[in-house]
């Protein structure tokens, strides 16, 4: 039986988001049309932003739905960006950011003139908030990760916002990661609510809950200052132009109030699953270490390093096992390139290249545990002789 272990790229749809989508569809109007189609179909969009603010604890009106959690990322970043104080350049980066984040800087800086001010990650892969902070005075905007997407580890953005809050300089954090998986809280992280600077904009997205590809929020403060990517029809308080997706939004509403519902209770049994994948892989591979932080991390993620075994490689073997797992982020995938994660973690680019991501999910078993431990010892072997490498050796 196939074995789905990288449910961090993209978690398998729940039927009841797919349940939900199919009947929007049956939605004739455009929900910005004023006949009765189309304030039906309003009803149906403005329904589901309600119940998707409750879950990450907004305001309605600050959810402003995108195509999923890549252009929600560049909305806040380019936006915040083109609506800059008088006088800032510079955009406070760490590093092992998404790529999503990582490239849209680059086009700003490579564009717009924006010079980076970039903040380093700890060996368990935190942002190293001293650093963060001193980064801030008078920079245009920030960045941060609630939850790193390849290893798991988990920072406090409430801490990052108090920060932002505190030198005046607007910030996005990605919860792309988080969302689903640790509680979400807008709201209780922007402790600024008067102020223009701090905790800015937060990007979510549906497919990482169980909801459709495709579709995606931007949350944004009321009071944010943040110009549009996309002009055509002042829609969404003017910061997303276009026809919106009912149908989309329904679904991803659905699935983050089921993802929302059992979090606690699904964290607690993820939890027990990785750190029983985690014993026997150490068991099976003593020289394997798990990387990234041992306790604040994302209950289903389980970052291991496998020296001597290139992780393209153990990924190829797994698959022909029927494991799906991953070397990183979804969004880098068939490229050949060391983590860049793991690189922030002061690794070497060898080692970079000897990782695994098992993310576990809602459809996760004992069962899929079991599997792995019974093939990994070999398919690390084999890794290893494909390499040239010996047991246990760091390149």
């Amino acid at each position: 039986m196939p074995v789905y272990l990288d449910h961090a790229a993209g978690a398998p749809l729940r039927p009841e988001a797919r349940e939900a989508w199919l009947a929007a569809t049956e939605e004739v109007g455009n929900a910005s049309s004023i006949h009765g189609y189309g304030q039906s179909a309003r009803r149906l969009l403005e329904d589901a932003r309600e119940r998707l603010a409750a879950v990450v604890d907004c305001d309605p009106v600050e959810v402003v739905f995108t195509s999923g959690g890549t252009e929600a990322v560049n909305l806040a970043l380019k936006g915040l960006w083109w609506s800059r104080a008088e006088g800032t350049d510079a955009v406070v980066l760490p590093d092992g950011e998404h790529h999503a984040t990582l490239d849209a800087v680059e086009w700003l800086r490579g564009s717009e003139g924006a010079v980076v001010r970039p903040v380093p990650l700890s060996s368990r892969g935190a942002i190293d908030t001293a650093e963060f902070t001193r980064a801030l005075p008078g920079a245009a905007l920030a960045t941060g990760l609630v939850a790193n997407n390849e290893v798991g580890t988990v920072n406090d953005p409430s801490v990052l916002a108090a920060a932002a809050a505190a030198a005046g300089v607007p910030l996005h954090v990605d919860a792309v990661a988080a969302l689903g998986h640790m509680p979400v809280g807008f709201r209780g992280w922007r402790a600024d609510a008067d102020a223009h600077a701090g905790l800015a904009a937060m990007s979510v997205s549906a497919h990482k809950v169980g909801g459709p590809v495709g579709i995606g929020a931007l949350v944004v403060s009321r009071r944010a200052r943040l110009s549009p990517l996309l002009h055509g029809g002042g829609q969404q308080r003017g910061l997303r132009a276009g026809t919106q997706d009912v149908a989309g939004a329904a679904a991803f509403a659905v699935a983050a109030e089921l993802a929302e519902t059992e979090r606690e209770t699904e964290a607690a049994r993820l939890a027990t699953l990785r750190d029983d994948l985690v014993r026997g892989i150490l068991a099976a591979v003593p020289s394997a270490e798990l990387l990234g932080d041992a306790s604040a991390r994302l209950p289903g993620n389980a970052h291991v390093l496998f020296p001597g075994a290139g992780g393209d490689t153990l990924l190829f073997l797994l698959d022909r096992e029927g494991i799906a797992v991953s070397t990183g982020s979804a969004c880098q995938a068939g490229v050949p390139e060391p983590s860049h994660v793991v690189r922030a973690m002061g690794r070497t680019d060898a080692e970079a290249r000897q990782v695994l991501r098992f993310s576990l999910g809602r459809t996760s078993v004992a069962d899929d545990v079991t599997a792995v431990l019974a093939v990994l010892p070999e398919v690390v072997e084999r890794a290893r002789a494909a390499s040239g490498a010996r047991p246990g050796a760091g390149s």
